[in-house]
């Protein structure tokens, strides 16, 4: 199974006034065994491409471009045929606030049996056997099944939200900041399910998160977002070792660092964020990057492919 995505563009319509311009016309493809780490800062469109691909976009959105699973138009699907053909079978997520996506007026066990049995003929008893057996890997206890989400701390819905996901074993998972309300051992024990069920058996995954450290370890792609745009995107350690678009490496020289047993200095980005509710002609790093021309102003720039990656850079181009 590949993903292919195509000029996407999403707009949120706040008003008649007034739209934030989240993503603005990308375009990257994923194939079986990618795993895809999706960084940037905070407003930059990460869990607007997670929502796009599983059709949960709010309705003020207006949508462009395509998003092919296999060459069937993702977008173009009749909104329920989506639901109980492609999602959660063929795609699943772990939402970001994960937490609060259970219902609360139905029990765990309840709401997860259901999932199974939407998309398997499979009883009662072997759907929760196959619950449990997820429920050990991740840590949690058999009596979490009779109760409401109420009843839990925010770790263990969180990890009940991610059985959730891992249920039909999907082609593609996507994991938008999974562990964040987790502890280390829980982390730790999330990053091994992932990598047994979804990882090792050749699948996508495209992993959204802030934490480079854990992205790192787990994923052979990256991508750098900025203001709705990639900025980088390719092999993870030649990007790693080498960043070449400015954004790329202002964001992994802010990562804490242990140098000679002593904490490096943190850099940082200067600049403010871009106004989102203006779109962009041009680059939307240009007023922050140390390397910007006037042509960075009026448009953006071609993709040069160098290596295992594709930079969206002037600067880089021109060299």
């Amino acid at each position: 199974m590949s993903l292919n995505v195509r000029n996407l563009e999403v707009t949120y319509v706040l008003n008649k006034f007034t739209n934030v311009y989240a993503i603005n016309n990308i375009s990257f493809d994923l194939e079986p065994g990618d795993v895809i780490g999706i960084i940037g800062e905070t407003g930059s469109g990460k869990t607007t491409i997670a929502n796009a691909i599983m059709r949960a976009l709010p309705e003020s959105a207006i949508v462009n471009g395509s998003i092919l699973l296999d060459n069937l138009d993702l977008l173009k699907m009749n909104y329920k045929e989506f639901r109980k053909k492609i999602a959660w079978e063929k795609i699943s997520i772990i939402p970001q606030y994960s937490m609060n996506s259970l219902n609360p007026i139905k029990r765990v066990g309840v709401q997860l049996v259901r999932i199974l049995q939407e998309h398997e003929d499979i009883s009662n008893e072997d759907a929760i056997n196959k619950i449990l057996d997820l429920f050990k890997q991740v840590n949690l206890s058999e009596d979490i099944l009779f109760k409401y989400p109420d009843e839990l701390s925010g770790g263990q819905k969180q990890r009940v939200v991610i059985v959730s996901a891992l249920l039909l074993n999907p082609e593609l998972v996507i994991a938008d900041e999974p562990t964040t309300a987790l502890d280390v051992i829980n982390q730790a024990r999330v990053i091994n399910l992932l990598k047994e069920k979804v990882i090792n058996q050749n699948r996508i995954v495209i992993y959204i998160t802030h934490d480079i450290a854990v992205v790192a370890g787990l994923a052979n792609k990256i991508m750098t977002l900025y203001g709705g745009k990639i900025m980088e995107i390719g092999d993870i350690k030649e990007i790693f070792k080498e960043p070449l678009n400015p954004y790329t490496k202002g964001l992994l020289a802010s990562v804490p660092d242990i140098e000679n047993g002593k904490p490096k200095a943190i850099s940082y980005i200067p600049g403010d964020p871009i106004n989102q509710t203006i779109k962009p002609k041009g680059c939307p790093f240009y007023s922050r990057c140390s390397l910007a021309m006037d042509v960075c102003k009026e448009s953006f720039p071609e993709g040069v492919k160098i290596g295992n990656r594709i930079v969206y850079c002037h600067a880089v181009s021109k060299k």
